[in-house]
């Protein structure tokens, strides 16, 4: 992903564009909630008269396809170079084809480039005649792997308003089993900690439960621990937000994902957000299977998660 630096008075202009399917309607929806003024599928011929009828007072995100009238890669490169006083940047939401395959599946909806024949075609149409496109890109987001949670989060990171000085915070917590989320700037390992997995009274709980985190709290090396991870975490944020960076993620990771890193995160959380911070919160094992991918999270071995 590219980074482009843009002065800060003058508000953001930012053209978000891809493949159908990828995510581009749900990146302008988490663009409005950050403050932007959003205008989906406006026709090419009308996005200079605009800006040049309507001055940019706070950032403005445009959503452009190729459903869009008037679209093409040609028109929309020269439409770069027109507004190139606004400092343009193309964000560009991206997907695998074999996704994107699913996602129709799924949803039964026709391509716009093939309405009368397989999705796929006109999935591949619109890959090859993106790829101008993709590759003038300033900013390229891959969502094939990506939650809601983790677009916006990826959104966040790189559109959130500069003007606000605003350091966001998202703890996550995870399970070692499925990896290291995507994204996250440090990740801490509770596996150490006390596992209420054993105790059969809580195997079924998380650590959102208070008996779960009396449990993990009982824990001779807990209180230390929390402790410095608190201090440590106070000492970096304000570093982090004089650098300049304005969205920080850290992940808290146990076996399972259940009850340990789920009890540090909501933890720390609460701690950080009683000083003021501003602090999300993000269960991957949790959210996956809320969603339906608890399945998929037992098939392989013969045993349950040990979280």
């Amino acid at each position: 992903m590219k980074r482009v630096m843009i002065a800060d008075k003058q508000p953001r202009l930012v053209l978000v564009t891809g493949p159908s399917g990828a995510g581009r309607s749900t990146s302008i929806k988490v663009l409005e909630d950050l403050g932007y003024e959003t205008i989906d599928n406006l026709p090419l011929g009308l996005v200079s008269r605009l800006l040049s009828t309507d001055p940019l007072d706070r950032p403005l995100a445009l959503g452009l396809d190729t459903r869009t009238r008037e679209f093409s890669p040609e028109a929309l490169l020269e439409l770069l170079a027109e507004l190139s006083a606004f400092d343009p940047e193309v964000l560009y939401l991206d997907c695998s084809r074999e996704v994107l395959q699913r996602r129709y599946s799924e949803t039964r909806r026709r391509h716009p480039m093939s309405p009368h024949d397989s999705a796929s075609v006109g999935i591949d149409l619109e890959r090859d005649l993106l790829s101008t496109v993709r590759d003038r890109a300033d900013y390229l987001i891959n969502t094939s792997e990506l939650t809601v949670h983790s677009l916006r989060e990826a959104l966040e990171r790189d559109f959130a308003p500069r003007a606000e000085a605003l350091l966001a915070l998202t703890l996550m917590s995870f399970s070692y089993k499925r990896g290291l989320p995507q994204g996250i700037d440090m990740a801490f390992d509770c596996r150490f900690l006390r596992n209420p997995y054993w105790d059969k009274n809580l195997r079924g709980l998380d650590g959102r439960d208070p008996a779960v985190g009396e449990y993990v709290s009982q824990d001779k090396r807990f209180a230390e621990f929390f402790d410095r991870l608190h201090e440590m975490t106070e000492f970096l944020l304000p570093a982090y937000r004089d650098e300049g960076k304005s969205h920080l993620s850290i992940g808290l990771g146990c076996t399972g994902g259940q009850h340990r890193s789920v009890f540090m995160t909501e933890k720390l959380a609460e701690a950080l957000a009683q000083q003021g911070w501003q602090v999300s919160i993000r269960h991957r094992e949790l959210d996956r299977r809320e969603t339906g991918g608890a399945a998929e999270s037992h098939k392989a071995g013969s045993g349950e998660a040990k979280a």
